[in-house]
């Protein structure tokens, strides 16, 4: 009994190994079958076994008969030599039905397991997006503008999603990856063996998808700790990723190691929105400098200008505009002052199209100097702004708000009151804004009109984070489209910036003419695609977003040259350049409505005619506005 228990267990063992045991008793059975139907004959019917080629030939007719039991058909012999050769037919007929079972079910499992996309990658040079999110779809996108240039290129997402749903969402929102190969791969990020099926040790860089819903950060720092203490093979590739809460910083710093990059989302976010409730258009300007469509921003050495001043730079390019110097000793200088010389070993910072279209001027354009205005100081005035809305980053839009604003400016803060019914107030002493609080109804008409709208200069809309994202962009929506009759029946125009959840109801908003539109998540989504691709540009683009340094501005063009004067880019490059400012482009006005540019027009060419009036502007990156 012990025997037979321990030969049972055995067999066992072996069927637990799957297909492939299957197929091996199912072969050693037909073996057995024919091996036995063979000796039968030669002992019980030596005529017949003479007449088909002795002990291998009828072993022989045994397998034919095994496999096709038609074969059988044409036999003749004794009764002893049908009766056996019906055995082996019969007994064929149901090793090959279950041997065709057995394989069946073996290639449904090896199918169903390449859909679930549990088969490991073998790429190298790839990018691969940890997570998944509706921001994925702009990732994908813009890797692929990004890789246009590339002969071969491969993205690879891994998330714990199905994997054929993956790809068909990414199919139907980016229809078009021209070189570029995307690969869906199922598994948990935080689960090394599941990072493993996208062969991190061959890729050339990591990003890690901020998730959506209230514990994104922790998820963001285990992946990356999963990440930092993983045992590499070879050059670790560099890893980005963002956070949503600038409290999670450190921590994320911290897990993601010396060869990670942890961008602070809320941070950035609130940056914007502050600089562009004074500065409409920011916002197009951000979302063109991070993005891989149009112009990007390249740090190139530049050994021939060597010696030159900042200065000088800005009028030796014909195509591309300098806006800074990276120094041999890594500092990044944004702006710097004109007077600082190009030092051997530093690189030129630049914007432009394409890092093949950048190119040098053969000789300085002429500037058309009647045109230039004359350059006069202009003193912050103070001005009046309604902040409609709450959220978690309104204390630090209002403290931002604080160190830009001249003495006496006035803020009032109209929002709903918190979910206990108590007002939402803020604490604290702010130097140079005067704040006060009303209580609001974004949504509610008579309540915004009560709020006398027509007596601010800026309006800025802020989204509920206690709200659904899409319903917050759909109250937002009905704030924006009440405001904007407000100020058509006032004939007191006011600028309108809004924050907004998802880019496509952006898109929806343009009915409302609001002046700027924040999509925080799109932006934080190019950042990180941006670094994805180079994380040299980390300095340059966090150097652009920091209030102490110069920032993107856009100013009235008649700053820079005399309304209606006919003149050329090269001339507003000159006439910045006198103001210690670095001109990058322009907005014009009448176009200001119409997307997806909205009138901005970067590195436009040097020495076309260009007339600006009252209402255009000029982008700028300078100190203070």
């Amino acid at each position: 009994m012990r025997l037979r228990e321990r030969l049972r267990y055995w067999f066992d063992g072996t069927m637990d190994r799957g297909t492939p045991a299957l197929i091996g008793w199912l072969g050693l059975a037909s073996l057995a079958l024919i091996g036995l139907v063979a000796t039968l004959v030669v002992l019980l019917d030596g005529d017949d076994t003479a007449a088909n080629g002795g002990w291998l030939g009828v072993a022989w007719m045994s397998l034919l008969r095994t496999l096709d039991p038609g074969t059988m058909g044409g036999d003749t012999g004794r009764p002893v030599f049908l009766v056996l050769m019906l055995a082996v037919t019969l007994g064929g007929i149901f090793i090959v039905s279950a041997l065709i079972g057995v394989l069946t079910t073996g290639l449904n499992h090896r199918i169903e397991r390449l859909r679930k996309g549990r088969s490991r990658l073998v790429e190298s040079g790839h990018t691969i997006v940890l997570g998944w999110s509706e921001q994925i779809f702009t990732v994908v996108e813009e890797l692929v503008e990004a890789n246009q240039s590339e002969r071969r290129s491969c993205v690879v997402v891994l998330a714990d999603q199905d994997k054929v749903a993956m790809e068909d969402q990414l199919r139907a929102r980016v229809p078009d990856t021209g070189r570029t190969r995307v690969i869906c791969r199922s598994g948990d990020p935080l689960h090394r063996a599941d990072l493993e099926l996208v062969s991190p040790d061959t890729s050339k860089s990591i990003m890690v998808l901020p998730p959506s819903g209230p514990d994104a950060d922790t998820q963001v720092i285990k992946t990356l700790l999963v990440l930092n203490h993983r045992s590499w093979r070879g050059d670790r590739p560099h890893v980005v990723a963002a956070v949503q809460d600038s409290g999670n910083l450190a921590a994320a710093r911290l897990a993601a190691g010396s060869h990670g990059l942890v961008i602070d989302a809320d941070d950035i976010a609130v940056r914007l929105i502050v600089q562009s409730h004074r500065q409409a258009g920011i916002s197009t300007v951000c979302n063109e400098l991070l993005s891989f469509f149009g112009n990007e921003i390249y740090i190139r050495p530049e050994p021939e200008l060597t010696g030159s001043t900042y200065g000088e730079l800005l009028g030796r390019y014909a195509l591309g505009v300098p806006i800074g110097i990276h120094t041999a000793d890594g500092r990044i200088l944004v702006n710097p002052e004109m007077s600082t010389v190009l030092g051997t070993g530093d690189r030129v910072i630049v914007i432009a199209e394409d890092d093949l279209l950048i190119e040098r001027a053969r000789s300085v354009p002429p500037v058309a100097e009647q045109a230039i205005a004359s350059v006069s100081d202009r003193a912050r005035a103070a001005e009046r702004t309604l902040l409609i809305g709450w959220n978690s980053r309104v204390p630090r839009i209002v403290a931002l708000l604080d160190s830009f604003s001249a003495p006496g400016t006035e803020l009032d803060i109209a929002a709903p009151p918190a979910p206990d019914g108590e007002p939402r107030t803020l604490e604290g002493e702010f130097p140079h804004l005067v704040v006060g609080h009303k209580r609001c109804d974004p949504t509610n008409r008579r309540s915004l009109e009560a709020l006398e709208p027509g007596e601010y200069q800026h309006i800025l809309v802020l989204s509920d984070e206690e709200s659904d994202p899409e319903q917050a962009d759909n109250r937002t929506l009905v704030t924006l489209l009440h405001l904007r009759d407000i100020e058509e029946r006032l004939g007191d125009p006011y600028s309108i910036v809004t924050e907004m959840n998802d880019d496509s109801n952006r898109e929806v908003a343009q009915v409302t003419k609001a002046d700027d539109f924040i999509v925080s998540s799109k932006l934080i989504s190019l950042m990180l695609t941006q670094l994805t691709e180079n994380r040299h540009l980390y300095e340059v683009l966090i150097d652009l977003f920091d209030p102490a340094g110069s920032e993107v501005y856009l100013k009235p063009a008649a700053r820079y040259l005399l309304p209606g004067a006919e003149a050329d880019f090269a001339t507003v490059i000159e006439a910045a350049r006198r103001q210690g400012e670095t001109a990058i482009g322009y907005r014009l006005g009448r176009h200001r409505d119409e997307p997806p540019t909205y009138g901005v027009r970067l590195n436009p060419p040097r020495t076309a005619p260009l007339c600006l009036g009252e209402e255009d502007h000029v982008v700028v990156l300078a100190e203070d506005a």
